[in-house]
């Protein structure tokens, strides 16, 4: 499995040497590990911005669809009326230990801004997960930073992603 941008590049994070990451790049995480655990989860942590500069992190649903992940929320939620002023988000996985962070911007989908086909994906994604419709808007989250640990801190992958 690729990773949604060919020319992503795989390395260790770069963090306090303490922490003892690896230098060389043997053990790295593949791709398949991000989208496996993006694709199989339940529950998600978002965190966006708030207009006064602090953070403000949500639990949410969401899909994995075309190695891209999606949630929704309400037009008027405090995280996507926060979106809207500064679209950085950050996205981890409920699960602490097979850890996935996905740093990046967020792109509001809709009916009217997005391919119909797509739309229908998540819908019947959602659907397949949830067990209930979604509906319109989609927030694709656009990967610009994804770590990922299994086995910390032998395995701790970056990936960064470029235009």
């Amino acid at each position: 499995m690729k990773t949604p941008n060919p020319d992503a590049i795989r390395d260790r994070p770069s963090t306090d040497s303490r922490y003892g990451i690896p230098a060389q790049d043997q053990g790295l995480l593949p791709w398949s590990f991000v989208e496996r655990g993006l694709a199989d989860d339940q529950v998600y942590w978002v965190c966006t911005t708030r207009p006064d500069g602090r953070p403000h992190t949500r639990p949410t649903w969401g899909v994995w669809v075309d190695g891209r992940f999606y949630c929704g929320g309400g037009e008027r939620t405090r995280w996507v009326r926060n979106l809207q002023r500064n679209p950085a988000i950050a996205v981890h996985r409920e699960d602490g230990e097979s850890v996935v962070i996905v740093e990046g911007t967020a792109e509001l989908r809709t009916g009217d801004n997005t391919d119909t086909d797509l739309i229908d994906r998540l819908d019947a994604a959602y659907e397949r997960k949830y067990d209930m419709p979604h509906g319109t808007p989609f927030i694709e989250v656009v990967p610009t930073l994804v770590l990922a640990w299994s086995d910390f801190p032998a395995d701790a992958t970056r990936w960064r992603f470029t235009d």
